[in-house]
């Protein structure tokens, strides 16, 4: 049998792929690769995903699907999250790539997304903390999850992302506002678990936004996810690279070293909600996890093999 297996992680602004083996110490890539595809783009309550996105999404996958038959792939997870499982017409797109690509997407909900994307980052985190508080800021949702000795205690999916908010808020004033109301609900809720976030605990960001502006502030020209990985970056830096980025036009950010194309003007919605997130809950620094639920997929599918 082949050793390879492969995920993919179809989000709503970005797809990613890996293709790995898997070891006692977790998993070997052998192909990584992610492409911008904004799958939420044009999203509408009315008609879903729309059909320009779809195309894109399309290509894309068929281009991993064709990576996967050149390792001779046997084992293949691959799951979307908030934009298809928010869309009207996400049953019918799941069918297009099945019929099209031939990749079988589970449409996974928010809690799901969060206990497997944990699972990712705790493979590849570095912490002396019993308890980690994981940001995870997608396209269409934020994922806030508190883990104790490893396992999760709290979950919670919001639905602030930096696609729906970048095209559904005209200006930031209205993205803040609209973060704050959900981060004061996030902030009920935990206080009605009894979830105290004070001391002793380490706030760590994944997905697109933690590690682009773990990028910008490593001045990368070329993505390693070996440097990003466990990066800390305090609140001030924070604060400061929004600062420069939010004088600039999304054309001219894309002149700073660490800005990928795609996510010039979504930068700042994420970056907004990780520092809403900071400031409430009074942490000083974030360490950025490169790995995350495209990792967690793989994993869980060596798990099921072991099941088996």
């Amino acid at each position: 049998m082949n050793e390879y297996c492969a995920a993919i992680d179809l989000g709503t602004n970005t797809a990613r792929l890996l293709i790995a083996k898997h070891s006692l110490g977790g998993l070997i890539p052998a192909h990584v690769e992610r492409v911008v595809v904004r799958l939420g783009g044009g999203f509408t309550d009315e008609y879903g995903l729309s059909d320009d996105a779809q195309e894109r999404a399309l290509l894309c996958l068929q281009r991993f699907s064709d990576l996967i038959n050149d390792y001779r792939v046997e084992k293949v997870i691959a799951s979307a999250t908030s934009a298809v499982r928010d869309a009207v017409n996400g049953a019918d797109f799941v069918t297009n790539v099945f019929n099209r690509t031939g990749i079988n997407l589970m449409v996974i909900d928010g809690n799901r997304e969060a206990v497997l994307t944990f699972k990712g980052v705790l493979s590849g985190i570095d912490s002396d903390f019993d308890t980690l508080i994981l940001l995870d800021v997608g396209g269409g949702s934020t994922e806030f999850t508190v883990s104790s000795k490893g396992m999760p205690v709290f979950i919670k999916s919001m639905p602030i992302g930096v696609v729906r908010l970048t095209e559904g808020f005209s200006t930031v004033s209205l993205m803040k506002e609209r973060i704050r109301d959900i981060i004061d609900q996030l902030e009920s809720e935990l206080l009605s678990s009894g979830i105290d976030l004070s001391g002793g605990k380490e706030f760590i960001g994944t997905a697109g936004t933690a590690t682009t502006v773990a990028a910008i502030k490593l001045e990368m020209s070329n993505y390693d996810y070996r440097k990003v990985n466990n990066l800390k970056i305090c609140r001030g830096d924070i604060e400061e690279i929004y600062q420069h980025l939010s004088r600039l036009s999304p054309s001219e950010r894309l002149l700073i070293k660490g800005v990928e194309k795609g996510r010039e003007d979504l930068i700042i919605a994420g970056m907004l909600i990780i520092s809403a997130v900071m400031d409430k809950f009074g942490f000083e620094y974030m360490k950025v996890s490169d790995f995350g639920l495209l990792e967690g997929l793989a994993l869980s599918l060596n798990e099921s093999a072991a099941n088996d």
